[in-house]
């Protein structure tokens, strides 16, 4: 079987889309994809059920009759709000959001409340401030942290309402 994941991301890319995420589970079985446009207008210019369904005919065919590759269950859905951040140019492009991420190794907590036993922190809900040198720049209790992208475990959208 080809790169499954490249051939979904060139599939959504032709049609306008970025491919967000690519989750394989049931042992190939199910396959779910999150999509965001790729040129929003908007903040308000997001994912609707048309897209979905657009993506899906197309996702579809290109799968089973193109390349013959075998699912049971295609579904296909917003990122969302709180989409989760990848690479580098989701950092870059949701600089002022506020977001959550989780480190693999821990680093040292700066902020005003710590003392010399307290461990290393390995998660961070505060403001991205963009990318530099390979570190994502997060601002958490008013302090500006350098958190390398290569440790960067889990991130997300944190929107407030």
């Amino acid at each position: 079987m080809q790169d499954l994941h490249g051939l979904v991301e060139q599939t959504v890319t032709q049609l306008g889309y970025e491919l967000v995420d690519l989750e394989v589970s049931n042992r190939g079985k199910l396959l779910r994809v999150f999509i965001d446009k790729l040129n929003p207008t908007d903040i308000k210019d997001s994912v609707n059920i048309d897209d979905c369904v657009l993506v899906s005919n197309q996702l579809g065919n290109v799968l089973t009759v193109d390349h013959e590759i075998e699912y049971d269950r295609l579904e296909i859905s917003s990122a969302g709000m709180d989409r989760v951040l990848k690479q580098e140019k989701d950092f870059v492009r949701f600089a002022g959001e506020r977001a959550q991420i989780k480190l693999r190794v821990g680093i040292k907590d700066l902020s005003a409340n710590t003392t010399e036993t307290t461990l290393p922190r390995k998660t961070f809900l505060g403001i991205l401030k963009g990318v530099e040198a390979g570190c994502v720049l997060l601002e958490f209790e008013n302090i500006t942290y350098k958190l390398l992208i290569s440790n960067i475990d889990k991130a997300r959208l944190s929107p407030t309402f």
